[in-house]
């Protein structure tokens, strides 16, 4: 600012010297120092704006208040101005997110529900939890009978927090993967669901003790994740907030305003029940229609309007732009089914994991959402649905989206937070001098490739790489993809070189590997982001 003010001096004099001349060749004149005189006053007045501009900007740093993504400025933003505007049905501020992408893939799914009669088996995965014990304590032995609500296993490290049958039905296998660690509890379903009964405790008048005790024994408590390093929340911490996001912006994911319908009810009451333990923070889409009243007319909670492409439904992002985490401070999130999971333990007294799932792809006959229980077989899930194989074509099964999530097979299992199966085209297949001329329509991010003048086009994807790992590139991609203060590529060379300290400057407490995923898409060097991010983030957490 200084420099500034200097210039304006500068600027002054030499206009001085100039007018100076100028009156005295011709005699002079009160014209030139009247518009002197203006010009020093400008000068003085700008330079005060300047000083007050800069002194509110740094009071709303310091107290805090500019992480509400609000101007402190004299000045409006350039966006404020000539952005885009909020759709009529806003009741608030909107964050507009410049950055990211779409990704459009064919096989969408149609907003019908179908009760699957297919899904029979179910299982509980211990190594969907970050941070559990390889080997947690198994409580049931394969042929016991159990309800939906009763343990299956525990932590060792954290013995209260109790892992449960999202089914009713057998135990039919406790099948173990590398070093004898657990890898999945299986549970073959009755036909007739039944459910063990819960005492929930009043809301009005329990204490965080007696709360925290409930939903760990009822087993909720794994459905509440902990930032950074994304663990089961420790019910011993106190976060700054809870942060959930009522829309996904992934490739083909589930449209969250259709999944809610008909369980407003139970996913208010379980806003209330998080409301118990830190201010509850929704974001909301003001991309596109009307989010459910569910959402919108939610009460107790603050609201967050996000206008923007993939990844602006990820709720770190929207925990980025709402109340950043710093090194520090523990937020939690949890997801919309999961409310509505605690919510009926508590308007109906029963550990209901019923889920919404869809299915979607290219390589699905008929893309449509299922209704199910959490853990379903996947074979259940896309059995009779799936389009005639052709020869020579295999498929690859994707546990969540195709950006962020696990690959499966059909015996596998659904993933514990996941509520999405995706089937495409497996990339065993090359294309003949495809660096060269690619030919076959595919995403891409980039503008020359002849689909970027076809902005809505959907694409039917397979998983190749086209390319190979190789160094790092500096191209700025990283940058372009992720809507958050944070620098991806230097992050990730601080995570390959172990320097701590560098990884707690560029923000690593802020990410967790769905935020990077998009980036990863859009590598140029073919890097395998995610998996670096988790072991930076395992070995911070060590730390």
């Amino acid at each position: 600012m200084s420099n500034k003010i200097n210039r304006f001096i500068l600027l002054f004099l030499f206009l001085n010297l100039a007018f100076s001349a100028s009156a005295q060749s011709s005699g002079g004149s009160n014209y030139l120092f009247t518009a002197l005189a203006a010009i020093v006053v400008l000068i003085i007045l700008g330079a005060v704006i300047m000083v007050a501009d800069n002194l509110l900007k740094i009071e709303a740093r310091e107290s805090g208040a500019d992480k509400s993504g609000e101007n402190y400025s004299l000045f409006p933003k350039w966006n404020e101005i000539f952005g885009s505007s909020a759709p009529n049905f806003v009741d608030g501020k909107v964050h507009f997110l410049k950055k990211g992408h779409d990704i459009l893939l064919e096989g969408e799914a149609a907003k019908t529900k179908v009760t699957s009669s297919n899904v029979t088996t179910y299982a509980v995965q211990p190594q969907n939890f970050n941070g559990i014990s390889p080997i947690p304590k198994v409580v049931v032995a394969v042929g016991d009978e159990v309800k939906a609500g009763d343990i299956l296993f525990f932590d060792k490290k954290r013995d209260t927090i109790q892992y449960v049958a999202p089914v009713s039905g057998e135990v039919i296998a406790v099948n173990r993967g590398a070093k004898r660690s657990i890898s999945e509890v299986v549970i073959l379903a009755d036909k007739e669901m039944k459910y063990k009964s819960f005492d929930a405790p009043n809301l009005a008048d329990c204490s965080r003790e007696d709360l925290v005790n409930f939903l760990q024994s009822s087993g909720a408590w794994p459905f509440i994740i902990q930032r950074p390093y994304s663990l089961v929340a420790d019910p011993a911490d106190t976060p700054k907030g809870i942060f959930i996001s009522t829309f996904d912006s992934a490739p083909l994911a589930p449209d969250l305003s259709f999944v809610v319908d008909g369980n407003q009810a139970a996913f208010q009451k379980g806003l209330d029940v998080l409301g118990k333990f830190a201010p509850v923070h929704l974001g909301l889409n003001a991309k596109g229609d009307k989010p459910h009243a569910a959402f919108t007319a939610a009460e107790g909670v603050s609201k967050h309007w996000f206008h923007g492409k993939h990844p602006a439904g990820n709720v770190g992002v929207q925990i980025h732009h709402i109340d950043p985490i710093g090194p520090n401070s523990i937020v939690w999130t949890t997801g919309v089914q999961d409310v509505i999971t605690i919510g009926k333990l508590f308007t109906e007294g029963k550990y209901d994991a019923s889920r919404m799932v869809v299915v979607t792809g290219a390589e699905v006959a008929e893309p449509q959402y299922v209704s199910t229980y959490l853990g379903a077989n996947i074979e259940g899930l896309v059995k009779g649905n799936l389009k005639p194989a052709e020869e020579g074509k295999t498929l690859r099964f994707v546990s969540g989206d195709v950006l962020s999530g696990k690959q499966t097979s059909t015996e596998g299992y659904l993933n514990y937070t996941d509520d999405q199966v995706t089937v495409l085209e497996e990339g065993d297949k090359y294309e003949l001098f495809g660096w060269l001329l690619p030919l076959t329509p595919r995403p891409t991010i980039s503008g020359t490739f002849p689909n970027g003048f076809f902005p809505d086009l959907k694409f039917q994807a397979n998983t190749n790489t086209h390319g190979e790992k190789r160094a790092f590139v500096v191209t700025g991609q990283y940058e372009s993809m992720l809507p958050m203060d944070i620098y991806p590529q230097h992050l990730m060379k601080a995570i390959i070189t172990n320097d701590f300290e560098r990884m707690e400057g560029l923000g690593i407490h802020e990410l967790a590997a769905e935020d990077i995923a998009l980036c990863e898409f859009a590598c140029t060097s073919k890097q395998p982001l995610q998996s670096i991010l988790n072991e930076g983030l395992e070995s911070m957490r060590e730390q």
